[in-house]
């Protein structure tokens, strides 16, 4: 690594953006494990589902399935708290070790109940990381760099589920005729775990983290180490006075959500993060390889078609983070939503109509990476967005904390009913269910949504206070603007 030259002193220091790059490349590890076994599931079920493995029902599917997203809505609500009192690097750590010993104990599973206990913990894992790495990312960025880096961990997400659906192709094809096939591609999510385990040893800790410890010396050692020695004390003396006018700031309580503004703001972000999940994308994430079956594919095509799946869903992401601060919020997610719709609809009426046609497994593979383009450009990385930015500080961690656990527990309920429906009532009927929820979801977002690009955390939240009409806050938005 490349030393710079430390004005004030005749020590040698790493590059700042060096180092900078190797911190978020490890810490995101957490957020490729996430990608990786909420993925991996989707090409091991049809294996762990014959009689002589699990021999799982579509029940018993959708709850191994949905089991690691019940643990993640927990990890989630106890992630932000272990932080808080262990430290952002010390709680990675520990993620790091829960991450392989409950890959391993998937792994050896003989029946439903301890694969279902072990994929359980995996998602209390999962869950802490959701909440952990996103934070450690935004206290060690740049502002100027902030909303680019802290979307790196969607990016590793979606790479992490695409690399899972490429391992999966590769294995179901080369040992399709192995019985514990399913097992291989389980324990690949191991050596991921291994290296963030590693790679957390040469982390530093949050330099803000360290800051509201009273640890101002630790704190400046470690904001030069990812930047110019120049505004290192700068920075430091930034977070100090944040800090200390936050502890000023009075904390909003459930009992406060009788007032009409506070209200508002949660139940917006409650119906955000709903929306985003019963749109039905974790119905192609989780069982992409098992839709592609149901639609005619053999279970090794299967597996190589829903790779296309995983690519749009990088492609998408990435052309979502190069755009995302170029046009409006509210616009693109309402086109995003749109899109889904009416991919949902086309899935469903092609299920009617060319159920049984030689094309037809073509024909929702297409529609699949159709759908795919438009949530993972702009639903998917919009959903976060707008979740950080609608909740002022003295309502972040309660609103936060509610919203994200309604959007875990709506990804549950997905997962664990998808195979129930897919099995009761077939594909079409299926993509209808979620297609009526895109419809509600445009409606919501369209009449609900405020527009926030361009504004301050603090003119968002005066304009919730004093405008009960949204029409007239997005025209005060435009007044900003101006």
């Amino acid at each position: 690594m490349r030393n710079v030259k430390d004005p004030n002193d005749s020590v040698q220091v790493p590059d700042p953006r060096k180092f900078l790059t190797v911190v978020i490349i490890v810490s995101t590890f957490g957020g490729l494990l996430f990608g990786y076994d909420t993925g991996v599931v989707n090409g091991a079920l049809p294996f762990m589902a014959q009689p002589n493995q699990l021999n799982l029902t579509a029940f018993t599917e959708g709850v191994v399935a949905s089991s690691l997203v019940l643990g993640a809505a927990f990890g989630s609500l106890f992630g932000g708290r272990l932080s808080d009192f262990k430290g952002r690097r010390k709680s990675l750590m520990y993620l790091s070790i829960l991450f392989f010993f409950s890959t391993i104990g998937c792994v050896l599973s003989q029946n439903v109940t301890v694969i279902v206990f072990f994929r359980f913990l995996l998602g209390l894992a999962v869950g802490g990381a959701s909440v952990i790495v996103p934070s450690y990312l935004a206290e060690m960025s740049p502002a100027d760099r902030r909303g680019r880096i802290v979307t790196q961990n969607e990016l590793m997400i979606v790479t992490g589920q695409f690399l899972a659906f490429v391992i999966n192709a590769i294995i179901g094809n080369a040992f399709g005729g192995s019985s514990h096939v399913w097992r291989y591609m389980l324990v690949i999510a191991a050596l991921p775990a291994i290296a963030l385990w590693i790679g957390v040893a040469i982390l530093p800790e949050s330099p803000r983290w360290l800051a509201s410890k009273g640890r101002q010396t630790d704190a400046l050692q470690v904001l030069k180490k990812i930047r110019k020695n120049s505004i290192a004390q700068k920075e430091l003396n930034d977070i100090t006075t944040y800090i200390e006018e936050e502890k000023k700031t009075e904390k909003i309580q459930f009992k406060d959500l009788r007032i009409p503004w506070i209200r508002r703001i949660v139940i917006l972000g409650i119906g955000i993060g709903v929306i985003s999940q019963f749109t039905g994308i974790n119905s192609i994430m989780y069982y992409g390889t098992k839709i592609l079956q149901s639609s005619g594919f053999e279970t090794k095509a299967a597996l190589i078609g829903n790779v296309a799946n995983g690519f749009i869903a990088v492609i998408a992401c990435v052309i979502g983070m190069s755009i995302i601060n170029k046009v409006n919020r509210r616009l693109m997610f309402l086109t995003g939503l749109v899109g889904v719709t009416i991919s949902l609809i086309l899935i469903g009426v092609s299920s009617l109509v060319l159920n049984g046609s030689p094309i037809f497994p073509y024909i929702i593979l297409s529609l699949t990476v159709l759908y795919l383009a438009f949530f993972q450009g702009a639903v998917g990385p919009l959903t976060w967005l707008m979740l950080s930015e609608i909740f002022p500080t003295c309502l972040r961690g309660l609103g936060m904390g509610i919203a994200v656990f309604c959007l875990w527990l709506s990804n549950f309920l997905v997962g664990l009913f998808f195979p129930v429906l897919l099995s009761g009532i077939g594909i079409s009927a299926t993509f209808f269910v979620f297609a009526s929820f895109g419809i509600l979801g445009i409606t919501f977002i369209g009449r609900l949504l405020p527009e926030t690009r361009g504004l301050s955390l603090e003119q968002i939240e005066q304009n919730f206070k004093i405008d009960n009409d949204f029409k007239q806050y997005n025209k005060n938005v435009e007044k900003v603007k101006m």
